[in-house]
Parts: structure tokens; sequence; C-alpha cells
């Protein structure tokens, strides 16, 4: 089933230590890390956004309705995006609707946790699309990360 939507804009990234996210752990001194966050901005706008939303949309489970619902809350323009050298990969940072939703009254149109949770999982799934799209396709640079000589060899 094809979500019939247009895709939302790439967000602007923006610096944000990503350790202060729940869901991700960067090693090493964030003032030392180079996120990389301009050039990934760069291949959002050039294309891997929109290509990614094609993919997505081509096999999400959600609704209409519950895309409004995201798109409402702006949920898209809050994704942030940024490379992890450590682990040589790009990390990120899903958007999602909080978990005191109801007493917040949220949004109008959300009635259920079980909407709650499938906009955050779709949105979750998406981030990981997008990071699988900038590392396969939009990215020519290695990780410079060298280990420490002094770790133990597990051979």
């Amino acid at each position: 089933m094809t979500l019939e939507v247009e895709a939302p804009a790439p967000p602007e990234l923006e610096f944000v230590d990503p350790n202060e996210y729940e869901d991700a752990t960067i090693a090493g001194n964030p003032d030392d890390i180079d996120y990389r966050r301009e050039e990934l901005q760069a291949f959002l706008e050039e294309g891997a956004w929109e290509e990614s939303f094609e993919e997505w949309r081509a096999d999400t489970d959600l609704e209409e309705d519950e895309f409004r619902i995201a798109t409402d809350l702006e949920l898209f323009s809050k994704f942030d995006f940024f490379w992890d050298d450590f682990a040589d990969r790009v990390g990120y940072h899903a958007p999602g609707i909080p978990e005191d939703w109801r007493e917040r009254e949220y949004h109008p149109e959300l009635d259920s946790w079980g909407t709650v949770s499938g906009i955050n999982a779709e949105l979750t799934e998406f981030g990981q699309l997008v990071c699988v799209r900038l590392k396969e396709h939009y990215i020519d640079w290695e990780a410079s990360y060298e280990p420490p000589e002094d770790l133990p060899d597990f051979d």
C-alpha cells in the first residue's frame, strides 16, 4: 500500500550534541567531533531525503490521517542526522510523539496509543532508510577514527 502524499521538506540540521538524545551515544569529546552536518544537509537537499521518502512511502503502514498528524506536528522537520566517525555510519535521531501526549492535548486527532506508537515507529523506520541511503549512495568519505595501539588482541 503506497501512501499518496508529497514529501515534506528535509530538516535543517543544526548543532546538537547527539549524546543529549536518549537514543544515541557517540564516543569522544563533542567539542572535537565533526558531525559533518553541513555535508549531510547538502546530500539531503540533493535528493537523499526525497529518494528515501519515496522508498518509505511505498511500504509504510501509516494512513494519510496519521501522516497528516505527523506533518501537523512538524515531526519531519525535527529529524537530526550526524556522522558517527567511531562507528563509520550516519547516526540519527527520530522525533516522536511524547508519552504524555494525552495530558498535553498534543494533537486533536490523536486518540490512541496505537496511533502514537505507529507514527513513532514509522518515523524511526524512515530515519533508518535515510541513513542507509546517505551511507550507500552519497557518502564517499571513510571514517578517520583510529583505535589506540594498546587495545588487546581478541583473536
